[in-house]
């Protein structure tokens, strides 16, 4: 059991007081690791307090109805538990509201560094704008296209008329009576012709030279201020990330260039917005004021954005580009949980014996358990292949026809040649494998069958997170039956995805053109649990060898 005593907080101190009863929750064993965590309760009891107050700020409404993101970091000082708030990038035009943490580094001073800079790329914006609408490049290509058409008529009608004289010149050759005086007229009436058409042709490319050369000097000149607005704005950005300087648990400081560097191993640049998300401007503000983390929390408020799967008052892991990172350095000297998807689960341990499904010399089907990789990534999980290169070592090529997410269960095709890896890839390409998935999704879904069809493409600044882009996105289409309705709020539904997508079934479930249902412990796209309930149940194809269907099925553990 925990003890505490209510804060009694100094000017402009923005620790807050516990007013949700946190008696009988024990204080966690380690920090959160930010990136895949079940929300601690006592990081729950805070973000619900932060919720309840925004809720009554009716300046915020609009802004935060419309969606954003928030923080809570629990922490422990001299005046007990308590809480620190924050929200990423700005709130109403401000960056800096009494009751949330300030920024890292406040951008918007009036007279910042900032600021300055930006002026300085807004006025050139204007006169790019300018140069860019003024009408000039237009009316140069338009004068060019005149002069092209011009020169065509012109050159024609004179071929035209070479071609008159031309045919006039054989008629009178052919009668045979030309003296010597006349042919010497005729040729040098040809050789005049031939001379004035290269002299047209001369002429009209001067002028379309010339006005390219207009054309070409002015786009020249977009060019150089746009290169000039791009060399400004990359120095300013430098300029503005040295001033973000974050501390960690050690009492070591640096700014973010040199965060990126160290955690990169070379110089490169963060992304716009990095050191303005929750969980940096949380863990600088306790640094700074003494204060120890205990857990932390983020967690979405108002609408899903368009494209993006975000539900109100979920949970949702830092995001990768910006802030894996940053965080991977002002967490230096806490005692922070393992990364779960590095550590090999129960059922995963090296030397264990896999689930195989079905078995022949040529093909194998395995049941994969959650939080096993199909193949080796960056972390360092036990993945299927290492284990199937354990299990069948004579055996030479790919293996692993096709993957599923770390955290999906279910069957995996493997083939044990390269021919029959060959023709499977050849029948998931043609779409002629069959694929069933079972999954729980947390709410009521609306109707009994569908087809759900959203677009999806990776989002760059937060892998692997899909965004769904009807522009941009690669077709996605996935078939879904209702299985079952459960009496505590959630749906047992089966997949038929007819596209392969990276994480389509788990997009199609969540957002709101979907099922608006995620599935249940999907921590990137709902609300973590204790595993994805998200299985690949049965797979048919055609065996490459005896030419017969083959069905495997395995069923869900959940």
């Amino acid at each position: 059991m925990i003890f505490f005593y209510m804060l009694d907080p100094m000017s402009n101190d923005r620790i807050h007081r516990f007013h949700t009863s946190v008696s009988g929750i024990e204080l966690p064993a380690q920090f959160t690791f930010p990136f895949h965590y079940v929300p601690h309760p006592l990081a729950v009891a805070a973000a619900g307090e932060v919720m309840r107050y925004v809720a009554t700020r009716v300046e915020w409404r609009h802004e935060l109805q419309a969606g954003k993101m928030l923080g809570v970091l629990v922490v422990t000082g001299d005046n007990g538990l308590g809480y620190l708030a924050g929200f990423s990038g700005n709130l109403c035009h401000s960056n800096d509201w009494d009751y949330f943490v300030p920024p890292v580094y406040d951008l918007l001073q009036p007279r910042g560094e900032f600021r300055r800079g930006e002026a300085a790329i807004t006025h050139l914006n204007h006169v790019i704008a300018q140069l860019e609408h003024d009408g000039q490049a237009a009316a140069c290509q338009r004068r060019i296209e005149e002069l092209e058409a011009q020169c065509r008529t012109h050159v024609a009608q004179w071929k035209s008329t070479m071609r008159a004289s031309k045919q006039l010149r054989d008629a009178m050759r052919d009668s045979g009576c030309l003296t010597l005086q006349q042919e010497q007229a005729l040729i040098a009436e040809s050789q005049y012709q031939k001379a004035e058409l290269k002299r047209i042709k001369r002429a009209s490319a001067r002028e379309i030279d010339a006005e390219r050369a207009r054309l070409e000097e002015h786009e020249s000149r977009v060019a150089q201020l746009k290169q000039r607005r791009k060399t400004m704005s990359e120095a300013l950005q430098e300029r503005i990330f040295r001033l973000f300087v974050v501390s960690n648990a050690r009492g070591e400081r640096k700014d973010l260039v040199d965060v990126f560097a160290s955690y990169y191993g070379c110089k490169r640049l963060p992304p716009a917005g990095t050191g303005e998300c929750c969980a940096p401007k949380l863990l600088q503000y306790a640094y700074r004021h003494h204060l120890q983390p205990v857990c932390m929390a983020e967690f979405w408020y108002g609408r899903s954005p368009v494209g993006e799967v975000r539900h109100h008052g979920h949970y949702y892991p830092a995001c990768q580009s910006k802030c894996r990172p940053l965080l991977d350095f002002m967490l230096q000297g806490l005692d922070v949980e393992s990364n779960p998807l590095a550590q090999p689960s129960a059922e995963t341990v090296d030397g264990e014996r896999l689930d195989i499904v079905y078995d022949d010399p040529w093909i194998m089907v395995v049941d994969k358990p959650a939080g096993m990789p199909t193949v080796p990534g960056k972390q360092c999980a036990v993945s299927l292949l290492d284990r199937l290169r354990q299990l069948l070592p004579q055996t030479t090529g790919p293996l692993v026809v096709h993957r599923l997410d770390q955290m999906t269960s279910g069957l995996v095709l493997v083939a044990k040649t390269k021919e029959v890896h060959k023709e499977l890839q050849r029948q998931f390409a043609e779409h002629s494998i069959k694929k069933r998935y079972t999954a729980v999704v947390a709410g009521q879904v609306q109707g009994e069958t569908g087809v759900i069809e959203l677009p999806l493409r990776p989002d760059i600044d937060d892998r692997p997170r899909q965004l769904v882009d009807p522009r941009h996105g690669k077709p996605a289409v996935t078939r879904w039956k209702v299985i079952k309705r459960g009496h505590d709020g959630t749906t047992r539904i089966a997949f038929y995805p007819l596209t392969g997508r990276t994480h389509q079934l788990r997009v199609h479930a969540s957002h709101p053109g979907g099922l608006n249902a995620p599935i249940v412990g999907d921590m990137l796209y709902g609300t973590a649990g204790s595993r994805l309930c998200l299985h690949a149940e049965s797979i048919a194809f055609v065996h490459p060898v005896t030419h017969k269907e083959v069905t495997v099925e395995s069923k869900a553990k959940f």
